[in-house]
């Protein structure tokens, strides 16, 4: 699987360009064709982070930010529940740099501050 299927299943229904997924991708240090690898949790993260970018550049439309209905179905308060998204995503990207910052001083890079 690529970096940008595994995107694409991060942001299922949101339609872009090939363009703009690489742009979004590059951004955060990926490239739309290495495959991706499901036990780096620095890969994982930057997938996520490019998710979040995306939902922050929808929250950014005004536009959007109104109920929908179809078909006798309605969609309410979707500005919330992109807002209640962007904040599963930052906490997902919060607590994936904890553990790979705990693996780095697991690894014998911990630096003491103060040394007797």
């Amino acid at each position: 699987m690529t970096n940008q299927k595994r995107l694409n299943m991060e942001i299922k229904g949101i339609t872009l360009t090939p363009d703009e997924i690489a742009v979004y991708l590059q951004e955060n240090g990926l490239n739309v064709n290495d495959t991706y690898n499901a036990t780096d949790k620095a890969q994982t993260r930057k997938i996520y982070e490019t998710a979040l970018s995306i939902l922050e550049s929808i929250a950014n439309q005004p536009a959007l930010m109104k109920n929908y209905s179809q078909d006798d179905q309605t969609v309410s308060q979707f500005h919330e529940n992109l807002m209640a998204r962007i904040d599963q995503l930052d906490n997902k990207i919060n607590k994936l740099k904890r553990e790979e910052d705990k693996a780095a001083n697991q690894n014998g890079s911990f630096f003491m501050l103060f040394n007797q």
